[in-house]
């Protein structure tokens, strides 16, 4: 592996490996929210947060936007900033009323029956949104199955940050898309057999639980070709494929890139 590719190899891995042993939560931004006070929340620095969601501009955060939150293991409530409404001002003294003037008879109080107030809709959550990197079709599946955890779900204080495909034992699985091994082994803990593929414009595709790797590093791969074989993960269970997509270090939906 030329010298040049090794600072790259070790940053990834070591993020990697840090993704498997360390929590995280995605939060869901709501109405009112502000990078300001979900950092503050999550005892997470604010710059840095803003930097791994790829947030340029602070202020301009969405409601139903979700933030990645390293090293939270649940979700935490987070202030919603209201507008105080304005006081009225003190209605001014109409022209030629003054202190020995007869004052304007009181208007009668407003009955106090009260009547019932009918209950708010219930507000539907926003449909997850597509990054603004998403390209559908960009990639192809590495083989076709029932997925059986999405990105972004949590099991057992587990965040998934790709997809687990279901497989049979010893099925094919392909590259998702043109490009260079740049990983292959089990020294990364969670994953087993492991190849991680680098791509054009700093994306990367992850393949893990499998039961052999039949590409090595430096290797060069085609699109849809048979880069290893499905297995099972390293605490059992049903086989199947964890693939991951990377736009640069950022784990990405890989629903947003599949066909």
């Amino acid at each position: 592996m030329p010298a040049r590719n090794i600072p790259l190899l070790l940053t990834f891995l070591l993020f990697l490996s840090a993704c498997a042993a360390s929590a995280g939560v995605y939060h869901k931004v709501l109405p009112g929210q502000t990078l300001y006070s979900i950092s503050r929340s999550y005892a997470v620095d604010e710059n840095y947060l803003a930097r791994i969601n790829g947030i340029n501009d602070p202020t301009r955060l969405k409601a139903g936007q979700q933030l990645y939150i390293p090293g939270a293991d649940r979700q935490k409530r987070v202030p919603v900033t209201v507008s105080s409404p304005v006081a009225p001002s003190r209605p001014e003294t109409p022209q030629g009323l003054t202190a020995n003037s007869p004052q304007p008879s009181a208007k009668p109080a407003p009955s106090t029956t009260r009547t019932a107030t009918p209950p708010a809709p219930a507000v539907q959550s926003p449909p997850p949104q597509a990054p603004a990197t998403a390209q559908q079709g960009r990639f192809d599946w590495p083989l076709r199955g029932k997925v059986l955890r999405r990105f972004g779900s949590k099991i057992d204080g587990s965040l998934c940050k790709g997809l687990e495909i279901s497989a049979r034992p010893g099925e094919a699985v392909a590259s998702a898309a043109a490009g260079k091994v740049i990983y292959s082994g089990d020294g990364i803990k969670g994953y087993g057999n492991l190849i991680i593929v680098r791509h054009d414009d700093s994306y990367f595709t992850v393949y893990g639980f499998n039961q052999k790797n039949l590409v090595s590093s430096g290797a060069f791969v085609s699109k849809g070709q048979q880069i290893a074989r499905a297995g099972t993960p390293p605490k059992g269970g049903t086989p199947r494929l964890y693939f991951e997509i990377r736009s640069g270090k950022q784990p990405v939906d890989p629903i947003f890139y599949l066909p």
